[in-house]
């Protein structure tokens, strides 16, 4: 009994290290009951003991058949969003807060259909989407804290009757569970704003820095499904980016 015990609590210290030092991030996923039986060698009971020993000293939650997430445990709601990371578009915005332990909300300001086209230019490169047009401008909070300012432009073209899904789902994998777009790229751009009280949807009362990303979604026939603007709430976010080591400098001259 106490070799058993030993071995859960030093499992879940180790993947609480991991947290610590920021190996795993708030909303990340943490290995699960087989995964841990696999890699540690242990019994199903030890493995549920360890995910439980986490969850009960406040590092992570486990949500019904999806599993056992680290939460955000940051006073002042912070919430760090990496660009590039594919996993974290899949997952969408609602689950992550989800994940992190959060409790999201959407007020939807306007869904339209727009039978022109939109365009916008990203990285340089100019993206268009031919009509007819989804637009969605909703707003996103973490518990009634408003974070995201979101407005996306959706092809119906290529995604029919995607106005009927409800809105706080993760669009990327509706494109590609319903609708089997394969996404070839994501391209996003990361500036910065400020945002004047009466002047925007954030309740202000001073001048706050925004976050103001651009992206578009493109599918492998270069069509492209999604175009995005958002404004996220500066003193509230903090933005890392994926660099993939497969990109070297032959790479970097055949793409200039």
């Amino acid at each position: 009994m106490l070799q058993e015990k030993a071995k859960f609590i030093a499992i879940s210290e180790e993947i609480i290290e991991k947290i610590k030092s920021g190996e795993l991030l708030p909303g990340d996923q943490i290995q699960s009951e087989n995964e841990l039986i696999k890699h540690y060698k242990i019994s199903n009971t030890t493995a549920r003991k360890a995910l439980l020993e986490i969850e009960s000293k406040g590092w992570a939650r486990r949500i019904k058949g999806k599993g056992t997430f680290v939460l955000n445990r940051t006073e002042d709601h912070h919430l760090l969003r990496t660009l590039g990371s594919i996993y974290a578009t899949r997952r969408g915005f609602h689950d992550s807060l989800i994940a992190e332990g959060f409790t999201p909300k959407n007020i939807v300001l306007e869904k339209t259909i727009l039978q022109d086209g939109i365009s916008s230019e990203i990285n340089g490169r100019h993206f268009i989407i031919d009509g007819p047009v989804l637009k969605i401008h909703q707003l996103r909070y973490a518990d009634d804290l408003l974070m995201k300012d979101e407005v996306k432009y959706i092809s119906l073209t290529l995604c029919p009757k995607i106005n009927k899904v409800p809105t706080e789902i993760s669009y990327f994998k509706v494109y590609e569970d319903t609708y089997n777009l394969k996404i070839s790229e994501v391209q996003q751009t990361l500036g910065v704003s400020i945002l004047t009280p009466n002047t925007t949807n954030f309740e202000i009362d001073k001048p706050i820095p925004a976050f103001v990303l651009d992206s578009a979604v493109v599918c492998s026939n270069d069509k492209v499904v999604e175009i995005e603007q958002s404004y996220y709430h500066g003193e509230k976010y903090k933005f890392a980016v994926i660099a993939s080591p497969e990109y070297n400098y032959k790479t970097a001259n055949q793409t200039t």
